[in-house]
């Protein structure tokens, strides 16, 4: 690689990194620099200046699912507060960021969106200028919980959706209906983040935790159901080479060729 290609590529994500971590990206390679110097400019020239810059998705797309997916890992603090950070930084809401991680409590469960909120809550009060957090008032939502969910999974993810309710009814058919209840009925239909923003923070996630190949596939299913793309599925599928490692992203990609194939998109 030549040094006009490496600076460009550095330079690219410099810029990139700069705008998420609004004034504090030199922390982040500075920090390395005692016992990992190289550590930093792969995050800069890969993380930032190859990964993130890609076309296909948007800048709020790409934050919010990187939310999901560090705060269902649970193993990355410090980075989820500086996306969490970022994600403010780009044009997202403490409501969406919040959203997301109540999102979070479906597919990694309740410590795990509980540990995310705590992080978020220490970005809000670090920015004290910034719009205050206003909690999504959900009370005027009525309905059967159990109606609500059918419709959602039917309007999600379809015929997927609806092969895994049928699955458990031999053996768990509570847990069928907590799915409905909870999962769709509670959390799907809250207001504060559209469908298909849901869907590849779902999609994200289900990649970064890398043990739940099923439903990942179904939640491929459901993105493209509410308007997403086969570009978009593949696009943050490989965003998260950068935070769950290479083999996270490959499994993902061998689960959308499949599902692509299923449907011949």
């Amino acid at each position: 690689m030549s040094t006009e290609q490496h600076n460009e590529r550095y330079e690219r994500g410099y810029a990139a990194l700069r705008e998420v971590g609004g004034g504090n990206q030199d922390a982040v390679i500075d920090g390395l620099a005692d016992i990992a110097p190289d550590m930093g400019r792969y995050i800069v020239e890969f993380g930032f200046g190859d990964l993130y810059t890609r076309p296909g998705l948007t800048r709020r797309q790409r934050q919010l699912s990187i939310v999901g997916a560090l705060a269902a890992m649970g193993n990355a603090a410090p980075q989820l507060r500086f996306h969490i950070g970022g994600a403010l930084n780009v044009g997202c809401t403490r409501e969406e960021v919040v959203e997301v991680l109540i999102h979070v409590s479906v597919y990694a469960g309740f410590p795990a969106a509980l540990n995310g909120l705590t992080a978020a809550r220490e970005v809000f009060e670090s920015r004290p200028d910034e719009p205050a957090f206003v909690p999504a008032d959900t009370s005027d939502r009525g309905g059967d919980r159990f109606e609500r969910g059918q419709q959602a999974l039917a309007d999600i993810d379809g015929h997927a959706g609806q092969q895994v309710i049928d699955s458990l009814k031999d053996i768990a058919p509570d847990l069928a209906r907590y799915v409905l209840e909870f999962s769709f009925g509670d959390v799907y239909s809250r207001t504060g983040l559209d469908l298909k923003t849901r869907e590849l923070v779902t999609v994200a996630l289900c990649t970064a935790l890398g043990t739940v190949g099923p439903q990942l596939r179904v939640h491929l299913h459901g993105l493209l159901n509410v308007g997403g793309s086969r570009e978009e599925a593949v696009e943050i599928i490989t965003q998260m080479a950068g935070y769950a490692g290479f083999p996270a992203a490959l499994n993902g990609l061998t689960a959308a060729r499949e599902v692509f194939a299923q449907r011949g998109v």
